[in-house]
């Protein structure tokens, strides 16, 4: 019975969260309410039982990525007048059906006694092993191959975006540390009477 309960808060509270993300015109606001949103969620994968992808949803996109997300946005100079005009001619009807899907679903998912995604969730994870455990065994048997060769490009994505960065063509800027080392008093010191 607390689960359904839960359940329902959660739910509730990320429909909140995600209406207001694209209803309220302050940018900073609706990350924030996006935030709210990524903690509700991270409710769910709880009762779902999947401790490892909250801990990750929390530290990864709340912690990191909406982190960042803040400081790109309160930098920006956004125009909430700009954001207005296609607002009302567009989203509004994708959002009602939108929100139109997501009650029906929702209406589906409350007409069952017992939600077909915690079935799911309980037959996938049995009581003897943790989902961390279980997601540990498969990356590094079954999906090792895949793993490691996503290090490897990660790897390749990085060395190419620093050496990118430090590219400099001929006509930039450059120290020349022989002529720093080799520089004469008379040339950088005038005096003046």
């Amino acid at each position: 019975m607390i689960v359904n309960v839960l359940f329902m808060f959660f739910s509730a509270l990320l429909l909140g969260a995600g209406l207001m993300v694209i209803t309220v015109q302050n940018p900073v606001k609706s990350a924030l309410f996006l935030v709210l949103a990524f903690i509700a969620a991270t409710g769910l994968w709880l009762l779902l039982t999947a401790e490892f992808l909250a801990l990750i949803l929390v530290l990864v996109y709340v912690g990191a990525v909406m982190t960042l997300f803040l400081f790109v946005v309160m930098t920006l100079n956004i125009d909430p007048a700009s954001l207005r005009q296609p607002y009302l001619k567009f989203y509004i009807p994708l959002g009602l059906l939108f929100t139109a899907l997501l009650g029906g679903l929702l209406i589906y998912a409350l007409g069952h006694t017992q939600s077909p995604f915690i079935i799911y969730a309980q037959s996938m994870n049995p009581a003897s092993t943790s989902n961390v455990t279980q997601l540990g065994t498969q990356l590094y048997t079954e999906y090792a191959l895949p793993f490691e060769m996503t290090g490897v490009l990660l790897l390749i994505a990085i060395i190419a975006a620093i050496s990118l960065s430090l590219f400099q063509p001929f006509s930039s800027k450059h120290q020349s540390i022989d002529a720093q080392i080799n520089v004469r008093k008379a040339d950088r010191l005038r005096t003046v009477k």
